[in-house]
């Protein structure tokens, strides 16, 4: 029984010109492109379309990523600033939609801030170590 090459939707195709597909859907579309002639003209003509300006509102809204919350909610998601709603929306855009520019750049908001919290403590003890020595007792 010959092995069926996967068809992959209009959206999906879009999706991977927009590199917004995981890592591990992006490798399954570029191996079909390497074996798939017919798949490469789609994707080829869909290129086209968005070069010579023919665009979905759909399209519009993933090129420019609307959704996509800024660097600065994120943070806030982080220091639990935002409504419940606001986190609950960031969070579902993230884990459910999957966003991989905005899960980049919550784990680097989360880097810097496991980083400054690790610089706080080395910059606390420092102080006290170079004090220490003008510490004296109460008499």
């Amino acid at each position: 029984m010959p092995n069926m090459a996967r068809q992959f939707t209009e959206l999906e195709l879009e999706s991977y010109l927009d590199e917004a597909l995981s890592p591990q859907e992006m490798a399954s579309v570029e191996k079909a492109l390497r074996s798939q002639p017919a798949l490469l003209k789609r994707l080829t003509a869909i290129n086209g379309r968005r070069d010579a300006g023919l665009h979905t509102l759909g399209a519009i809204w993933r090129r420019h990523r609307v959704s996509c919350p800024t660097r600065q909610q994120l943070g806030g998601m982080i220091l639990g600033t935002l409504s419940t709603e606001h986190a609950e929306f960031i969070t579902f855009h993230i884990e459910r939609v999957g966003c991989r520019l905005c899960r980049a750049n919550l784990e680097d908001l989360q880097r810097q801030q496991r980083e400054a919290e690790a610089d706080a403590v080395t910059r606390r003890q420092r102080y006290f170590q170079s004090s220490a020595g003008y510490l004296r007792p109460k008499q």
